[in-house]
């Protein structure tokens, strides 16, 4: 589950079938290791800071992220795409897009399964509901999904209107919540509530290399308005 996310399956390229594991084997482990401590870090250093500043949380993320994509052995972009990039095309911080929103629980336990190539399926539980409020306006609401897998916890990906559009989200869409990997911006003030700021919406790794395999947004997780905030696709400078 990408973007920061070394999501469910690694490149096909590192996952060839050996008769016993090879030194190379051992350090592609150990860098990923490296990678999910340096985006659990910054996780946490981002909601420190957005107690009192989400904006400076939020140039903190951007400025943390686009040193890892472009200088780290576990970044998702491809060889070569590296020595032209720039930068990941986030759209600038949106207060309005920072809410919270309290979990409604499921009516019953809906399981999603979901194929990630050389991981085999990944499942997920429908938890419940998070209502999507912008401005006072009711955008719709997200499924949340439990990951039904060793590690546990939450995933909550979102697709919009503006996905596969030129200038606007992938197509696929892209990540809120996802534990397993550190994405995730806290409890809400109100008991049983999250924080959902859109403007740390981010792609899923197989947004920059197709051999990545992907969950991506079911129905449930799909909003009929444009989301112009957080990592959009496409940009020049990828």
């Amino acid at each position: 589950m990408a973007g920061l996310d070394q999501t469910a399956s690694s490149p096909s390229r590192h996952r060839a079938a050996l008769t016993r594991v090879s030194a190379t084997e051992v350090a592609i482990a150990l860098d990923v290791v490296d990678w999910r401590r340096q985006v659990f870090a910054l996780y946490r250093s981002v909601r420190e800071r957005a107690i009192t500043d989400p904006h400076a949380a939020h140039t903190l993320w951007r400025r943390k992220r686009d040193e890892l994509f472009v200088t780290h052995p576990s970044s998702p972009l491809m060889a070569v795409d590296r020595p032209g990039f720039r930068g990941l095309p986030v759209a600038d911080y949106d207060p309005a897009w920072r809410i919270e929103s309290s979990i409604r629980a499921g009516a019953v336990i809906r399981r999603l399964d979901v194929p990630t190539g050389t991981d085999g399926v990944v499942p997920f539980e429908l938890l419940g509901t998070v209502e999507v409020e912008v401005s006072g306006t009711l955008l719709g609401s997200l499924d949340v999904w439990r990951i039904a897998a060793y590690g546990g916890g939450l995933f909550i990906p979102v697709k919009d209107a503006s996905a596969g559009t030129a200038g606007g989200t992938y197509g696929g869409g892209r990540y809120l919540v996802d534990t397993i990997k550190g994405a995730d911006l806290g409890r809400g003030e109100m008991p049983g509530s999250i924080v959902l700021d859109f403007n740390f919406a981010y792609n899923p790794s197989c947004a920059y290399d197709p051999e990545w395999a992907c969950p991506l947004a079911p129905p449930g997780n799909i909003l009929g308005t444009a989301v112009p905030t957080g990592e959009m696709y496409g940009s020049a400078d990828i």
